[in-house]
């Protein structure tokens, strides 16, 4: 049962979260071309199903708390599903901002959270390495989600392409669903080392600023490296390709990183994992050639991979285990408030400027506020922090 849960939610992910964030990038241009509406325009559609992320993170969270994984995944699979195919028959961009807003609450937002805290549950004595590879099915949706948009819209149009993924998911993720079991309820015991070293009233806030700062600056690539190619004259399934190549080193990334995790704690796994992806955004706006940007996708994507995994599992560690699913979901908003943000940002800044140099430098900006804030947290736990080789005592381990 455990690692079919690891599987069925590494594809729930890869389906739902590869459309929600930045599934649209394969979509921008296509839509400016056939619809014409502003790139900012386009940017929101992918914005309002952040926030509706965001949102869904905080409300949804209280009611699944009280639902069972099986009766969670089923009801984002079939709003996913449901709201792409209505989105590929509608004509103006309120409509698209609506659906991807519901699509963003009652889909990615409901089953978010708690896919990952069944999946650390499921694997109580290695969450670090188990959620890795869930978080790699999302790397796999990333870039596989706008890889396959490419090649469809250019046979079928935006809406053939947006219909065509609304009517896979239904035919995918509800049967997955109906084969997961409810995993087994976390220890309760004291001696987890991120509640006895922070409180939840200091740890959450600082935990949401962090994730709000990190996300801001993930988001800025994710939404506007594919664009960004694109306005170099370089077609749009070799773009695709580029976006495909950096999400499969993520892939990879994920894992290691959730393995890392897992050896020299979270908090420290999570400040590398910044460090590389606030540099690697300011390094992508350098490359104009196709050869060059993908060499750099893959260096980059293995670098960055591993943000996603650690602030998972520092906020798993950092959140009580009462109503945990919760509790990282009011967290987990933040971080989805922040690519709502950095993906509007970028394309906001394009249209003031009619290039992509001012965005991609206050993304890497906010990935600098994000670093700080790791750093105050790693400062934080420090004076209980465990030895490098103890395992046992690991801020990873789940309570």
């Amino acid at each position: 049962m455990a690692w079919y849960a690891v599987g069925a939610s590494a594809a729930m992910l890869a389906v739902i979260m590869g459309m929600l964030v930045n599934g649209l990038t394969a979509f921008v241009v296509p839509m400016g071309v056939t619809e014409g509406w502003a790139r900012a325009d386009i940017a929101g559609i992918n914005s309002f199903g952040l926030i509706g992320l965001a949102v869904g993170s905080v409300v949804m969270g209280f009611v699944t708390n009280r639902l069972s994984i099986r009766g969670i995944c089923l009801l984002a699979a079939s709003t996913m599903g449901t709201c792409l195919i209505l989105a590929s028959q509608v004509g103006s961009p309120w409509m698209l901002y609506m659906l991807f807003f519901l699509a963003g609450v009652f889909g990615g937002g409901t089953v978010f959270a708690p896919i990952f805290a069944y999946v650390g549950n499921s694997f109580p004595k290695a969450a670090g390495l188990a959620i890795g590879f869930a978080a790699a099915g999302q790397a796999v949706g990333q870039g596989g989600v706008p890889f396959l948009a490419a090649y469809l819209i250019e046979s079928f149009g935006w809406r053939g392409a947006m219909f065509a993924f609304g009517c896979g998911t239904l035919a995918i993720l509800p049967p997955l669903a109906f084969g997961m079991r409810q995993a087994p309820a976390p220890a309760t015991a004291a001696g987890s080392v991120g509640e006895a070293q922070l409180s939840p009233t200091v740890a959450v806030p600082v935990l949401a600023a962090a994730v709000f700062f990190c996300c801001t600056c993930m988001a800025v690539p994710l939404m506007h490296l594919m664009p960004l190619i694109q306005s170099l004259c370089i077609s749009s399934t070799d773009a695709g390709g580029v976006m495909l190549a950096m999400l499969v080193a993520a892939i990879g990334g994920r894992i290691a990183y959730g393995k890392l995790c897992d050896t020299i704690g979270a908090l420290r796994s999570w400040f590398v994992a910044s460090a590389l992806q606030t540099i690697g955004v300011l390094a992508f706006t350098q490359f104009t050639s196709p050869r060059g940007f993908m060499l750099f996708s893959i260096v980059y994507g293995f670098a960055y991979a591993g943000v996603m995994t650690s602030l998972l599992v520092a906020t798993r560690a950092l959140t009580p285990a009462r109503n945990k699913a919760t509790w990282m979901g009011i967290v987990l908003s933040f971080a989805w408030l922040g690519h709502a943000f950095g993906g509007f940002q970028g394309a906001f800044a394009y249209d003031l400027t009619a290039g992509y140099g001012a965005g991609f430098a206050a993304g890497a900006l906010a990935g600098a506020g994000n670093l700080a804030l790791v750093g105050v947290l790693i400062w934080l736990t420090w004076p209980k922090a465990p030895l490098r080789h103890s395992r046992s005592n690991m801020l990873t381990q789940s309570p």
